[in-house]
């Protein structure tokens, strides 16, 4: 424990340290609950994607077999290359509890294929199948980059609840209850002193 002056000053000054860290305290460990339940939220979304996205990928393969077997492989694979894709990423950002979760946005535009075989509903349903693959995986995505940085702030927060709980409360009380049994102590040869005075001055004047 720190030295420290045992003065009145000190120790309003110290009680008043102790309502302010009791109060931080409680505010995080508030923090803390509510990104717990968010990270959970999070994750129980996460966890239903990536079964429906094992879902979606046996359909998709199921899919390109199907078509495979009315057009060939060669001509699938002539009609992937020939698709134009022009998807977009936006990023943005929400904030949740002072965290700041990332945001993800796909725009897809028209898909251009060029000859015979674009009309072929066959190859359009393999398209339309990988393109919902290819928008869950996004949205998967954005969910566990924002699970990474609650863990973070979730650790960070519960550091500091701890040294709050653990070390600084503490000290602090510690450092009010030396003060204050100093206090007590000078207040008693204070006391004891005067008598003793008062006494000299009585028996001075008798």
């Amino acid at each position: 424990m720190a030295r420290i002056n045992p003065t009145r000053m000190n120790l309003i000054n110290l009680k008043k340290s102790v309502k302010l860290a009791a109060k931080g305290h409680g505010l995080l460990r508030k923090k803390r609950e509510a990104l717990v339940m968010e990270f959970f939220k999070i994750l129980q979304k996460s966890e239903a994607d990536r079964s429906r996205l094992q879902e979606m990928l046996s359909s998709s393969y199921k899919t390109t077999a199907i078509a495979s077997t009315f057009v060939g492989d060669f001509e699938l694979e002539q009609a992937g290359a020939r698709v134009t894709d022009s998807s977009a990423v936006s990023l943005g950002v929400r904030n949740v509890m002072g965290v700041r979760i990332p945001v993800i946005n796909a725009e897809f535009g028209a898909r251009k294929t060029s000859g015979i075989i674009q009309t072929n509903i066959a190859v359009s349903d393999v398209e339309d199948a990988f393109l919902e693959v290819k928008l869950m995986i996004i949205e998967i995505a954005k969910r566990e980059q924002g699970l990474r940085r609650l863990v973070l702030e979730i650790d960070k927060v519960k550091r500091r609840v701890n040294a709050l709980e653990n070390i600084v409360i503490p000290n602090l009380k510690k450092q009010s209850s030396y003060i204050s049994l100093r206090l007590n102590e000078m207040d008693r040869d204070t006391f004891s002193s005067l008598k003793h005075v008062k006494k000299r001055l009585a028996k001075a004047q008798s």
